[in-house]
């Protein structure tokens, strides 16, 4: 990726949208274990606080990913109780994983900031489709020209 940072691709429910959102790597590693269902030996960061939120009897209800201002996201993180909390979008989208909660994204922000990918069944020049291999390809390109900077 470039210079090394991890992405994360939220897909758009209803389009073919993608929203990319630079993360930390330890960040990248919470979602990842969340993704796998891995559970380490001793809890991390976003599995203490799902625990404390369990403790407390509250939920998280939601993750709205809610600005993109030069070049940074934020997002705010909504509870069971009615209260929100804004956070980096890496720790939501982390926390969310770990509690089962929807992770959406403002309109203006997917307008500004998505990207299009190929679906497997578009098709290269009007005919044939695009192979698998292909798409992987044309990304990595992409993601090789690509920096934070561009969708600010």
């Amino acid at each position: 990726m470039p210079s090394n940072n991890p992405i994360v691709l939220l897909r758009e429910a209803a389009g073919g949208r993608y929203l990319p959102i630079w993360v930390g790597a330890v960040e990248a590693t919470a979602i990842a274990y969340a993704q796998q269902g891995i559970e380490p030996p001793r809890p991390l960061t976003h599995d203490l606080m799902r625990d404390v939120l369990a403790a407390l009897g509250v939920s998280l209800t939601e993750v709205r990913i809610t600005a993109l201002e030069d070049g940074v996201f934020y997002a705010t993180l909504v509870f069971s109780d009615g209260s929100e909390v804004s956070g980096r979008p890496s720790d939501a989208i982390a926390l969310a994983l770990r509690t089962d909660a929807p992770i959406r994204a403002e309109a203006a922000v997917v307008d500004e900031a998505g990207i299009e990918l190929p679906d497997e069944d578009d098709a290269a020049d009007g005919d044939e489709p695009v192979a698998a291999e292909e798409q992987v390809r044309e990304f990595r390109e992409f993601l090789d020209h690509v920096s934070p900077e561009d969708f600010g």
